[in-house]
């Protein structure tokens, strides 16, 4: 065996069954791996195609892969020692793909009939995308008028059932936890499965495989299970010894819906929710995030760090993001505006070695991209003198 699974509030320990969700106390789960897998070195990794089964002995055994060639996304240098991982080039557009190729595998190998997640719209374009790739249903609750039109124009896409729910996506989320499970037959896609989380862990991987451990890994947090992921990921690289340091993790939140930023800088034992958070960045708008105890732990026990940042400073990141070429939707982009306040405030130092993790393709929110300044021309002569004028 493996896996088991841990309780990460009373520590009690469970077979690694995929349809084990929660502790008995309610707890959140976290798979651990209970022994070094035999013969893993990245010389055995690196003799295959890049991308999450690259690293497939640090991964759940399942019975038939459902996949679409997730992961192996690219690393680019905006400048000396800084990256973004652009999680955009999954195959939906997010990073949730990563996580959705282990955990459908997983649902399909169990005999669930359906799958089932709450969702922002990325959760659900990507749930959507890999239940009809693996030949089974999805059902998709989100809040009304609340969902980016192209992550919802991927659900419809997908074929996937779709509830609106009056309310935020904590409502919606409540939902899932409540109707979800092996006598229902509906597994659920959200954060809070443990082994959705084994596939996102993998972007550590992939950072480590290319240029090795950073001083630092910098993302967004919403529901709140990427940082713990990617944490994750690092402790078991070094674990292993294919690693022999750790980064350090930062989180930013909105100012409309930084429960977990604020809970960390206030030395709070948990956060303070937000029961109706607001912000552009809509794939962060989450007052409750189900991960917070994962979260919290990851970022003390690496010594990490939070932001919350303004709307303003996240759209100024958002366009020059663009600017540099790295289309990205505004949820990634308060990536770059925490480093660039941790830049300000001294906490990141000259020299330290930076990744930003650019979770979201920037088509998955057009709304949200600005009106084009367009000139207009009658004909091919006229457009060839404003060609000439530009």
């Amino acid at each position: 065996m493996l896996y088991k699974l841990r309780c990460v509030k009373c520590g009690r320990e469970y077979e690694p069954d995929p349809w084990r969700i929660r502790c008995d106390c309610g707890g959140l789960l976290e798979p651990v791996i209970v022994r070094k897998p035999t013969g893993i070195s990245w010389t055995l990794f690196r003799s295959r195609k890049l991308g999450v089964w690259r690293y497939e002995e640090l991964l759940p055994k399942v019975k038939g892969r459902v996949t679409m060639g997730e992961g192996g996304t690219p690393l680019i240098k905006l400048k000396e020692n800084l990256w973004v991982k652009f999680e955009g080039a999954n195959p939906t557009g997010s990073f949730k793909d990563r996580g959705m190729t282990v955990a459908v595998s997983l649902a399909k190998g169990s005999g669930a009939k359906s799958v089932i997640c709450a969702s922002t719209g990325n959760t659900s374009a990507s749930v959507s995308a890999y239940a009809a790739r693996a030949g089974i249903s999805s059902i998709v609750l989100l809040p009304r008028g609340k969902v980016a039109r192209g992550k919802l124009a991927q659900a419809i896409l997908h074929g996937a059932k779709i509830v609106e729910v009056d309310g935020s996506f904590d409502e919606a989320l409540k939902a899932v936890m409540r109707v979800a499970g092996k006598e229902s037959g509906l597994y659920p896609l959200n954060s809070f499965n443990p082994w959705r989380l084994e596939g996102q862990k993998t972007i550590a991987f992939e950072i480590a495989d290319e240029i090795g451990v950073p001083d630092w890994v910098i993302l967004p947090i919403g529901n709140a299970g990427n940082i713990s992921a990617i944490w994750k990921g690092f402790k078991e690289l070094k674990r292993f010894g294919l690693a022999d340091k750790l980064p350090r993790m930062a989180g930013v939140q909105a100012e409309g819906a930084a429960p977990i930023a604020r809970a960390f800088r206030e030395g709070l034992k948990e956060p303070e929710f937000v029961d109706n958070p607001e912000t552009v960045a809509t794939a962060i708008r989450i007052g409750r995030p189900v991960n917070w105890p994962k979260a919290l732990a990851a970022l003390k026990e690496s010594d990490g760090w939070t932001e919350v940042v303004s709307d303003e400073e996240i759209v100024r990141a958002h366009r020059d993001l663009a600017r540099a070429g790295i289309g990205v939707e505004p949820a990634s982009a308060a990536s770059l505006a925490g480093y660039r306040r941790m830049v300000r405030e001294g906490i990141i130092k000259e020299g330290e070695r930076v990744v930003l993790i650019a979770t979201g393709h920037a088509l998955k929110d057009p709304d949200f991209i600005p009106e084009p300044e367009v000139v207009r021309a009658k004909d091919a002569d006229e457009a060839v003198r404003l060609v000439m004028s530009l």
